[in-house]
């Protein structure tokens, strides 16, 4: 698939009096060949400066690759991608994924589908391009909204980031630049929900908890029927099978769910596996049964802010290896608790626990992410202990028609 869009590209000459811009032709295209592939995967670490963007982390390649790795990726035995580069010139000015969930067409009953792995110059014309390229594709399934940026599904990295841009962003969360609200807007997308990060630090003198949760966490302990453990990393198969069960259960009324197959969670498990650190991978157990289950990430971006290249090979591992264990703040990633098992006295407990074990382990603080901005049940106990919201991600909407509707395909050249 082709697509072609005019705009000015900015000179010298073009802010002179009486002078006009060149103009050039962006030119959007399917991309499947090894080559585009790469250079689709590796076109953020030319976007993003340093110098300009000093917050943003380099993802791991190879993370974004198994992100979209049809063949490997247990993701898309229901789901099927296209990928999108946008050019001027030959050089790349922006890519995006469409994506087609089937998992999420069988559990919602809708049309909904998805764009992805959105990265663009400051440019609207590109970004139009990009965004018409993705709906064209998605029309072609039959499918009339376009939802996004899903990083490839809500059980994945989601959204844009629209405030809190100051800070780093924590270990497989996003962060992009500020003008990437006005491109989507600008482009006929419109605020379909917003995911929330609420940081909490481990440094007295910064922050307390207050005492409620810990009587909270203290008569929950003393009904003597919530016990907890850190998981077993010589079962971990088996742990991930509860925590799977936990996790479709817990969060199965959650906007935008979609349930994992048990491949696809043994998939995720077993890459956390080689990141986790033990001391904030647990399970809570009720009367000896599955209960829920808390996973906290030691915050990687901490040493992979220094891995400017994103290659794993060869110093990335070692920078990698060489941090692991050493106290840095968290990310708490998933916090769930099956529906018959939820109390406050629980979630305190959980609270009490990632709390101690982080100020134990001499780290600075946790971020608490993503929460959907309308989950009371869980942003206001955040709010009502303190924690401070630090970060607001938008997931986008629009009619596929209101985009770019139906265009002729062309299957790209491999």
């Amino acid at each position: 698939m082709v697509l072609t869009a005019q705009y000015y590209i900015g000179t010298a000459e073009k802010d002179s009096p009486g002078r006009k811009g060149e103009r050039m032709d962006v030119v959007v295209r399917e991309v499947e060949s090894r080559r585009d592939v790469r250079r689709w995967i590796g076109f953020p670490y030319s976007l993003y400066d340093r110098g300009q963007y000093p917050q943003w982390v380099p993802p791991l390649r190879i993370s974004t690759r198994d992100a979209i790795d049809r063949k490997r990726n247990p993701f898309y035995e229901q789901a099927d991608r296209a990928l999108f580069l946008a050019e001027r010139a030959g050089r790349v000015v922006g890519r995006i994924a469409a994506i087609e969930n089937r998992a999420h067409t069988r559990f919602h009953d809708d049309r909904v589908g998805f764009f992805g792995f959105f990265e663009c110059v400051d440019d609207q014309d590109t970004a139009r391009a990009l965004f018409a390229a993705a709906a064209a594709w998605l029309a072609s399934r039959g499918l009339t909204s376009m939802r996004g940026p899903m990083n490839p599904s809500t059980n994945y990295e989601c959204g844009l980031l629209v405030d809190g841009f100051e800070e780093r962003p924590t270990f497989m969360t996003s962060w992009n630049p500020p003008y990437y609200d006005a491109l989507c807007t600008n482009a006929g997308l419109a605020q379909s929900k917003d995911l929330l990060a609420f940081w909490f630090s481990y440094k007295l003198h910064e922050y307390r908890m207050p005492g409620f949760i810990f009587r909270l966490a203290e008569r929950a302990v003393n009904k003597g029927r919530v016990v907890f453990r850190n998981m077993d990393p010589s079962r971990s198969d088996a742990e991930a099978e509860a925590c799977w069960e936990i996790y479709n259960s817990a969060w199965e009324a959650n906007w935008g769910f979609i349930p994992l197959s048990r491949g696809e969670f043994l998939h995720m498990a077993r890459e956390m596996k080689q990141l986790a650190d033990q001391r904030f991978a647990y399970m809570a157990e009720v009367d000896g049964k599955p209960a829920g289950f808390m996973l906290a990430l030691p915050d990687y971006n901490d040493i992979l802010q220094h891995n400017r290249s994103g290659r794993l090979l060869p110093f990335g591992a070692i920078r990698l290896w060489l941090g692991k264990g050493r106290p840095m703040r968290l990310r708490v990633m998933a916090l769930g608790v099956k529906p018959e098992y939820r109390s406050r006295s629980i979630l305190a407990l959980f609270t009490q626990e990632i709390y101690l074990r982080g100020q134990r382990a001499g780290g600075s603080g946790a971020e608490a992410s993503w929460l959907l901005e309308d989950n009371v049940k869980i942003v206001k106990p955040m709010r009502d202990m303190g924690a401070r919201e630090s970060k607001r991600w938008r997931v986008y909407e629009a009619a596929v028609a209101a985009i770019g509707g139906p265009l002729p395909l062309e299957r790209p050249s491999s």
